[in-house]
């Protein structure tokens, strides 16, 4: 839920991800002559055919949360190692992957939560059933969790400032 309590809307999301991809367009654009390096591959993917029958098996496999199924619906993954520390929302079959291996996260007095993205430091980033997303303390699915958004939408707000910031 996003932090007016309402629900993740797809258009929002579509919005979202036209903006972000113009504004990485003006940051790689200027990239190697900012950073001396080129970028790696930087992308804000649409949902396909193929990843949206993944987030129809995610939503079998296990009781995901209804703004991460937003999510997915239109965003098959967020692919972002240039901006921060880097970002990366990984794809419904991923999640799903590692879900089967690992299982869902504890967190607190928290409903089970699910890992849907990581950072570049290994960081992993967790979406629980209150629509909090919750970031790791280390680069481990075991240890202590934190607060990183109220919501999915304000997680993606973070990610689009950062682009927005770094452009």
């Amino acid at each position: 839920m996003n932090v007016s309590g309402e629900r993740l809307d797809s258009e929002w999301v579509r919005g979202w991800c036209e903006q972000t991809s113009a504004e990485l367009g003006v940051l790689l654009s200027s990239f190697l002559k900012t950073h001396g390096f080129p970028a790696g591959e930087n992308a804000v993917v649409l949902s396909t055919d193929e990843s949206s029958k993944a987030t129809d098996a995610l939503v079998d496999l296990t009781p995901i949360p209804s703004d991460l199924t937003t999510l997915y619906w239109v965003v098959c993954e967020i692919s972002l190692p240039d901006v921060g520390h880097g970002y990366f929302v990984h794809p419904a079959s991923t999640v799903a992957e590692h879900f089967r291996e690992y299982g869902p996260v504890q967190i607190d007095d928290e409903p089970s939560a699910i890992v849907f993205a990581s950072d570049g430091g290994g960081h992993l980033f967790a979406v629980a059933g209150s629509g909090r997303v919750w970031r790791s303390t280390t680069a481990s699915w075991f240890d202590d969790f934190e607060v990183a958004a109220a919501s999915i939408q304000e997680f993606l707000e973070q990610i689009g400032r950062r682009v927005a910031d770094q452009a």
